[in-house]
Formats: C-alpha cells, structure tokens, sequence
C-alpha cells in the first residue's frame, strides 16, 4: 500500500492532494520531485508507479518480491538500490531483518519497504524539516534513508555486545555450563549482519564519489559520511566474529580440561577400588589350601590391609590433584 505521496517544489512539501498520473509535468520545471513511499505493495499496487516512472521489470520483480541481498543497479531511466534494515530481539537474541528497495530518477524517488525494521516516517518527518536539503532533490532523500539504515545497525552492534559479554562470563564461570548451542547462534547472527553490511559497501562508495546518475553533487560529501559509518560499524562486527571465535575455542579448551578433570577422577576412584576388589577375590576362591585361612587374625589383617592400602592411594591422588 501507498504510505505516503507528497510532492516538494525547492524544497518545501506542497499542501493537497497529488495524483500520481501528474508527474511528468509536474517535475518538468527541474525544481521539483515526487516521494513516494510502499509498504510491502503488490505487483497490481506497484503497477502505476511503474507506468509513470518507467522503472525496469526486472527492478520492479525485485521490489515486490523482496529477499534480494543490497545493491546497487543503474538503468536506463532509474536507479535501483536495496538496503537491509535491522532490529535487535534481545530476549530471542536475534536479529531481524527487512528490506527498502529505492528507485531514484529525475524528479522522484520511490522506496518500498518490507518488514518491521526502520520505518521511514521519522526519516520523512525529519528531512522535512531542512528544507535547504531536500531542494538537493531526490538524492537527499537518498541519503536521509541510507543514513538512517546504518544508524539502526548501532543497537543491533550494542544487542550483540552485550551478549557476547554475557557469554564470556558464562564460559569462565564455575557453574559447569557449556554454551556452545548460544555462542553458534550469536555467531550466526553476526555472520547475517556482515552479509547485511558488507554489500553496501560498495554502492555507499559509489554514491560518495558521484559515479551514480541523478545524485546532486552537493550530496557527495554526506554519503561519504555515512560510507565512513559504515565501515566503522563493519570493523566493529567483525572484531565480535573473532571474539565469538576466541571465546569457542576457550570454551572447547574448558570442555576438555573439565573431561580430562573427570577421568582423572573416575580412574583414581577405579583403582583405589581394585585393591580391596583384588584381595577379595582372592580370598572368594574356594581352593582348600591357602595362607591365612585357618589364622584367627587373619580376616581383620586383610581388611586392615585394604583400609591402609586405600588410605595410601588416596592421599596420593590427592597430593597429585586427581582427587
């Protein structure tokens, strides 16, 4: 559905109604554009924003379809960008994501949302306010959009660290715990951020050094901005994939010292037990002859020597750190 139509002449947002069919000669003066804004359209709603703005089929399948991974491609009539959005569940410790897809030409920008993650009426809202912005034409709306996209990556990166704190001192606990099952998911959670952040790399750079058409060249210098963001952002996850890697390792290496602990244990109990286990069969074996049997001392020597040969093998394991 159409969340928001509104056309803007130098900057300042007209009053009333506009039709969409009005476009052409409403932009034809150079000092105006339209901004449109969908939310999850379908292919029959998304039809007369096609007709009008003569956007790519191929473009347009993208858009209404979603799951594309972000890009930039350029047409013959339009640009055609993807973003990835993002909010962070801190009690599921997952990331959600969702898409804007943005085609920008001359005199209109339209962007169409998918998911919960970054809505864009606080970004209308507040560009509304620099009117000497906006009068830069679709490409400040551009870069309103994109800004705000990689600032909602920032309590995403906060969600993660927090976590990954929680996490190391889960691992380096007493408790016993192995958090394997947690460190593979916040693991694979931040694997999605890169793949979400990494892309974007490379059409930020190009939007920063007007390589792109219908990109004011006043706007150069904010892209820069938000690419140099970005890849602050992408150092900082990065850094928490191989902190997530150290903190596995570690947890592996407390795993097998604590199984190495345990059979220490289980063999010092096992062979403090075979002593008594050995003189006692020995002595369950019914042959007629043997020492000691006819002693009247002989059945309290032979516990007195397996409580003393016990009591020795276990202050040994004990002094050795089996025990």
């Amino acid at each position: 559905m159409i969340v928001d139509c509104a056309l803007y002449e130098k900057g300042v947002r007209q009053s009333g109604l506009f039709d969409i069919a009005e476009v052409p000669g409403t932009v034809a003066n150079g000092h105006s554009f339209v901004w449109i804004g969908l939310y999850e359209p379908t292919e029959a709603e998304f039809s007369d924003a096609q007709k009008y703005f003569e956007l790519h089929e191929l473009a347009v399948e993208d858009s209404v379809s979603a799951h594309q991974r972000p890009k930039l491609e350029i047409y013959d009539e339009s640009v055609f960008i993807v973003l990835k959005t993002a909010r962070y569940l801190d009690e599921e410790e997952t990331v959600d994501f969702g898409e804007i897809q943005i085609f920008i030409g001359p005199g209109f920008l339209v962007h169409v949302r998918h998911g919960m993650a970054a809505p864009m009426v606080d970004v209308r809202r507040d560009l509304e306010r620099h009117p000497d912005r906006l009068a830069h034409g679709p490409s400040s709306v551009l870069h309103a959009i994109a800004d705000r996209v990689v600032d909602s990556y920032e309590p995403v990166i906060a969600g993660l660290e927090n976590d990954i704190r929680e996490l190391e001192f889960q691992v380096f606990s007493e408790h016993g715990d192995n958090p394997v099952q947690r460190i593979y998911f916040l693991k694979r959670e931040v694997l999605e951020t890169t793949q979400a952040l990494q892309p974007l790399l490379q059409p930020l750079e190009a939007l920063a050094h007007n390589r792109v058409p219908y990109v004011h060249e006043d706007m150069e210098e904010y892209f820069r901005d938000v690419h140099d963001h970005l890849e602050r952002m992408l150092a900082e996850v990065r850094t928490m994939d191989d902190l997530l890697n150290s903190i596995l390792s570690a947890n592996l290496t407390r795993v097998s010292i604590r199984q190495n602990e345990d059979m220490r244990k289980i063999s010092a109990w096992v062979a403090i037990a075979a002593v008594p286990t050995m003189i006692a069969g020995i002595y369950g074996m019914n042959f007629e002859h043997m020492p000691e049997l006819g002693s009247i001392f002989g059945y309290p020597m032979v516990l007195g020597l397996m409580f003393l040969v016990c009591s020795v093998m276990y202050r040994g394991f004990r002094r050795a750190g089996w025990l």
